[in-house]
């Protein structure tokens, strides 16, 4: 049980059937250190209290919530949400048999570009919204569909309207028509330039048809030089050197990782670096799930993400990705929802979000259900009864805010 704070306003939380808090500090044997018959103290934007409902402290609102189960709002670590156009003839040609390839992004590429501000805006605006009605209460995005120095800018600027965590993909594929070697020039000097200021994170597509091993490498230097965070797209069509790059630069992430040798799943294993499955785009593309099971099994961490976009992974639901790994991966209900809390916070580096401990942003989601186990056990069934997001209600509730954008 934690001691709550003392200033600001304070609304009390009950009727939790459950709560999960992945406080590692509440030991156990329970990955989610869940709590039955539980209640939360919300003050301001922050956790104030939590513990057994009977041992509550006195709040100036209450809110029953009605015997439901409570987690913290999802973190997905990877998406692809400023873009334009439609990719359904290539998704239904996959379907038909035809093997995904990277190539499809410049279907996007294209159709980004001739976009104007709001549109994309307006794209950002509804896919952000329609997480957060989900659950998702942290968004990671990436640009990647502009491929020059200005339209990168363009999709940094905006990204940054909306979502909290930023992501420069410049090395998302060569420009259509680019020398590769003239792009990766682009991309060390006018491209890095442009966007550094408005993002915290870079990653690369290190992939057969995208970035080889040296021009990885020397993206990746360049952008950590320049103050940046690292990530990685990497091992999803075939195995290759991404996830080896990823834990020696230190990246916090690589992801994808569906083909790994046991040497990258001992490097992941021995290093900080968060292995990422993405198992809506495993389906969709046809590719083989990523060995989740085998990676907790060696003692890495897993995050899993929606790696929402339109070619590859056309859903924002975390929830469908949460049930897949447990119907078809192999990971435990627990296992799973950490992976989707706590593990996507562990790939953004935050220690504020994920958790539902005190200290930490007021971000939770409310399930129509008693257990967290029902995500599993009812997959499809739309579960999320209200969302809160930094201490406001967002969905669900009575105080009902507005949407936020950012922040």
């Amino acid at each position: 049980m934690n001691t709550p704070r003392a200033s600001g306003a304070s609304i009390l939380l009950t009727g939790i059937a459950e709560l999960t808090t992945n406080d590692p500090e509440r030991g156990g044997s329970d990955l989610l250190a869940r709590v039955r018959d539980a209640a939360v103290v919300v003050e301001g934007d922050r956790i104030a209290w939590t513990g057994p409902a009977a041992h509550a402290p006195d709040a100036d609102e209450r809110v029953d919530l009605g015997g439901r189960a409570v987690l913290p709002g999802w973190v997905d670590s990877h998406s692809h949400l400023v873009f334009a156009g439609d990719r359904t003839s290539e998704f239904e040609a996959r379907m038909a048999g035809q093997p995904y390839a990277a190539g499809g992004i410049v279907t996007t590429v294209t159709a980004t570009r001739a976009a104007s501000d709001e549109e994309l805006r307006a794209g950002l605006r509804k896919h952000v919204a329609e997480a957060l009605a989900q659950g998702t209460t942290t968004l990671e995005t990436k640009t990647g569909y502009g491929l020059t120095p200005a339209e990168e800018l363009r999709a940094a600027r905006l990204a940054g309207e909306f979502v909290e965590e930023v992501t420069w993909l410049g090395a998302h594929v060569v420009a259509p028509g680019a020398d590769p070697g003239d792009y990766l020039a682009e991309l060390l000097g006018p491209q890095l330039d442009a966007v550094r200021g408005h993002v915290r994170w870079a990653d690369v597509f290190c992939e057969t048809g995208a970035f080889d091993e040296d021009a990885s490498r020397a993206v990746l230097l360049a952008a950590r030089d320049a103050g940046l965070g690292l990530r990685v797209h990497g091992n999803q069509l075939t195995p290759g050197p991404g996830v080896r790059l990823a834990c020696e630069l230190g990246a916090a992430s690589v992801d994808h990782v569906n083909h790994l040798t046991d040497a990258d799943v001992d490097a992941l294993a021995g290093s900080a670096t968060v292995a990422t499955v993405l198992p809506a785009c495993d389906i969709s593309t046809r590719q083989p799930l990523a060995p989740a099971r085998r990676l907790l099994d060696a003692g890495a961490t897993v995050a899993i993400a929606s790696n929402c976009n339109p070619g590859s992974s056309w859903t924002s639901s975390v929830a469908f990705c949460v049930a897949t790994a447990v119907l078809q991966m192999g990971l435990t209900v627990a296992e799973a929802v950490h992976a989707a809390t706590a593990g996507g916070a562990a790939a953004l580096r935050r220690t504020d979000v994920g958790r539902v401990v005190v200290g930490a942003r007021a971000d939770l989601h409310v399930l129509d259900a008693p257990s967290v186990t029902h995500l599993a056990y009812r997959p499809g069934v739309p579960l999320t009864h209200a969302v809160w997001r930094a201490g406001a209600p967002v969905r669900g509730l009575s105080r009902g805010a507005q949407v936020p954008t950012r922040g």
